[in-house]
């Protein structure tokens, strides 16, 4: 599998996909290997004990100073040849931007299918995966009849949780052979922009969101407090930001982040598809709406119809005088 890292460690969406990659490995009697680009360092004690928990069995390193930055052909080409040294069954990464241009480029390479954004493996003989599509307003089934089978793994399809049996990786360092064709698209230059929260967003295991309804720039006071007092994250709709009420980043929908929380309360969101497509996950939906035939009420778990001005901070008055 190939693994992405952040500020704390692995990223949690490569955690998610090493537990389902390894809920296949197991039965199946073969190990896990993880593969780690763009260093020359060893993982650190953390990144270990981390894939430890997954059980990993091998942590292949591209011990090759021109794969240091991203270069989607040339990291693809080096992780072909370890699929191939290990005789890999599945070639799989997260369902991240740079996990799903990845892939389609080891599918071209291998000249086999690739599933994108999938939530479940059905069967192994065939091997067999649901995925979303349209945005993750449908699900699919699809048959990978070639071998190796490659997909991603759609963000927050299943919770990462440790191995019955705690590994200890070997780290192997793998110098693969690159050519020169496939670093002609690489990154050169990076620099330092506007932080970006959207990964906190995508993280996020509670999400208050809001649409229309706000009102304007001025009506996120009591979000924003109902948000803190339940330790989640902002999100907003499309149009919220196409107003210029709110930043980009906050945006849930197919143009935006995807998430897929605990608890999702959608304040004052009509729910068009393109917001369902991107909250669509969520394990329970909590609707605060005006208009009772509003799709984001008829689809939601629990309704409160009324103003979220009116019911959202009675709502943060009541998680205070119950001791929060």
């Amino acid at each position: 599998m190939a693994v992405e890292t952040d500020e704390t460690g692995i990223a949690l969406t490569s955690l998610e996909t090493l537990t389902l990659a390894r809920e296949l490995a197991e039965p199946a009697g073969v190990p896990l290997h993880a593969l780690l680009f763009a260093t020359t360092e060893p993982p650190t004690e953390q990144m270990l004990g981390q894939l430890g928990e997954q059980g990993v069995a091998t942590v292949y390193i591209t011990a090759e100073p021109r794969l240091a930055a991203y270069a989607a052909a040339a990291w693809a080409s080096a992780a072909v040849q370890v699929a191939q040294a290990v005789s890999a069954r599945v070639v799989v990464a997260s369902g991240t931007p740079r996990g799903g241009e990845l892939l389609a480029h080891i599918s071209a390479r291998l000249d086999v299918a690739m599933a994108a954004n999938v939530t479940a493996i059905e069967g192994l003989a065939p091997f067999t995966v649901t995925r979303q599509v349209m945005g993750g307003s449908v699900l699919e089934e699809m048959r990978l009849a070639d071998s190796p089978a490659v997909f991603t793994v759609a963000g927050h399809a299943c919770e990462a949780t440790p191995a019955a049996a705690v590994s200890t990786p070997v780290v192997t360092p793998y110098r693969p052979t690159v050519e020169d064709a496939d670093l002609v698209a690489r990154v050169v230059r990076t620099e330092a922009g506007e932080q970006d929260h959207s990964a906190a967003l995508s993280a996020a295991r509670v999400v208050v969101a809001a649409g229309r309804g706000a009102n304007g720039p001025d009506g996120f006071k009591s979000l924003l407090e109902l948000t803190d007092l339940l330790g989640g994250a902002l999100g907003v709709s499309r149009v919220v930001t196409s107003l210029g009420w709110r930043p980009h980043h906050e945006q849930v929908g197919q143009t935006g982040v995807r998430v897929a929380p605990d608890l999702y309360v959608a304040c004052g969101i009509s729910g068009a598809i393109q917001h369902w497509a991107g909250m669509s996950s969520s394990k329970t939906i909590v609707a605060v709406n005006t208009d009772p035939d509003a799709p984001m009420v008829t689809r939601a778990h629990y309704a409160v119809i009324g103003d979220l001005h009116e019911i959202v901070p009675a709502v943060n008055d009541e998680i205070r005088r119950r001791g929060h």
